[in-house]
């Protein structure tokens, strides 16, 4: 038995390297590279070549490309924490004097703006960024594709409005301010808008013949936000951890929670994969796996984190096309989690509980459906069916006997214990839904009231 602290088993480490050494040579890659972190420690890497002894490790630079919208969309939900801004506002508000003015900033950060997928003219991604130095360069004439907030279509325009909309309101570059707020924090050393050695070049491996040459490294210009970054696989793994648990000196757990939640219509033709607010999510197998695929001319990147396996696995590789990064990082974290399940810690009881909440535990009746009310550290409460399906909601504490839904199907809404006059609990009452002690309690105001003869048997 192995503990989350303890390095892979060797069986376990063996079917990584087969899956990623397959990979590598049936997607003919010049390189590519692996790792997998659990429990907030890099436990495992492997990079594989087409050249002798020059094998990447977790340390060398790949281009990743889209990753980087996940890294702006954490600079945008700052931004909302601090009361810059609200994902509700229009795009106007802040960034006055673009085509898209009426788009809200959640629809641009979900991809539901109805933006066009791509800038007008020449592939942008192998063209200068200097050739586009206004954002109507980046929109164009005719920017949109669809009705606005109607459905998910993927738009890089769009995340060069978010871009330009950081910079307006923080009075510094998009760089300079991802730096300051996210990469230094963070400690992501190796991640930089501008390659630094050691770091791979970009290769365009022949579709028919096994040949490649060189594939250009542009700088994006006004679409660096959009995919601009460079970064390693050991710091990739520090974010997708981030994106799990949150960090106070950059964004709170709730937070980055909030970016996990599908914010866009499913795909079409795949009721398991959607967006959230700059991530990407995919439902399958009994776990949600968050994170971002990336690639531009030359590279292919994917990052993906489990929160129920403690994992995230990111895939990095210099070709065009090639490797499938992303199955083979969800690959990499279903071999992990299938070969190792995570270990449970121990359960230790609550350093302490405030008598009122204790009184609240135990069983509720919504109707005849049977709940259970939980307290949990910090103040917080669980509610949730005692058996089967059906609406549960973790519970923060708003500090004046009431609480705020978190998450589910009461996220937003207020829970509030009504007390008789001698202090005792009459019933819990939720978004206009009243729990009490017994199924329809005579003792308790049901709405609509309760049968003065009670519970009977069917008449003979």
């Amino acid at each position: 038995m192995t503990s989350p602290r303890e390095e892979l088993l060797p069986s376990t480490r063996r079917s990584l390297l087969h899956r990623v050494a397959t990979a590598q040579a049936e997607g003919r890659a010049p390189s590519l590279v692996a790792s997998v972190l659990r429990d907030g420690e890099l436990v495992w890497t492997v990079g594989r070549t087409c050249v002798e002894g020059h094998a990447p490790d977790e340390n060398v630079q790949y281009r990743i490309g889209s990753i980087t919208k996940t890294f702006t969309a954490v600079l945008v939900m700052r931004l909302r924490d601090e009361g810059a801004l609200d994902l509700s506002d229009p795009l106007e508000k802040h960034l006055p004097g673009t085509a898209a003015g009426d788009v809200t900033i959640a629809e641009l950060l979900a991809h539901t703006s109805g933006l066009a997928a791509e800038t007008p003219g020449e592939w942008w991604e192998r063209t200068p960024g200097a050739t586009r130095p206004e954002l109507g360069d980046v929109l164009g004439e005719h920017p949109f594709r669809h009705a606005t907030g109607r459905r998910f279509h993927y738009s890089n325009p769009g995340y060069t409005l978010l871009g330009s909309l950081i910079e307006a309101l923080r009075g510094d570059s998009w760089e300079a301010v991802l730096r300051r707020e996210i990469l230094e924090p963070l400690g992501l050393d190796r991640t930089s808008a501008q390659p630094q050695a050691p770091h791979a070049g970009g290769w365009a491996v022949h579709p028919w013949a096994d040949v490649m040459m060189p594939e250009p490294a542009e700088d994006l210009g006004l679409m660096a936000p959009a995919g601009q970054l460079w970064s390693t696989t050991a710091d990739l793994a520090r974010f997708g951890a981030f994106l799990l648990e949150g960090d106070e000196r950059v964004l709170s757990a709730d937070s980055v929670r909030e970016m996990r939640v599908p914010a866009a219509p499913a795909l079409p033709g795949d009721w398991n994969v959607t967006y959230g607010l700059g991530t990407q999510l995919i439902r399958g197998e009994g776990r949600t796996l968050v994170g971002h695929g990336g690639s531009l001319p030359g590279f292919m990147a994917g990052l993906w984190a489990s929160e129920e396996d403690g994992l995230v696995a990111v895939t990095l590789t210099n070709c065009t096309s090639g490797p499938a990064v992303t199955a083979l990082a969800i690959d990499l974290l279903k071999t992990v989690a299938e070969a190792e399940p995570r270990i449970p810690e121990a359960w230790r009881p609550l350093p302490e509980l405030d008598a009122e909440l204790l009184e609240l535990a135990g069983p509720w009746y919504w109707g005849t459906s049977t709940y259970v009310l939980r307290p949990k550290a910090d103040g917080a409460l669980e509610l949730a069916p005692l058996t089967g399906w059906g609406r549960g909601s973790w519970f923060r504490p708003n500090g004046d006997g009431t609480w705020t839904g978190r998450d589910g199907y009461f996220a937003g809404e207020q829970l509030r214990a009504v007390r008789r006059p001698d202090k005792s609990v009459s019933h819990l009452d939720l978004g206009s839904f009243f729990f009490t002690r017994e199924p329809y309690d005579a003792e308790a105001p049901v709405p609509g009231g309760v049968d003065p003869e009670g519970w009977r048997g069917l008449p003979r």
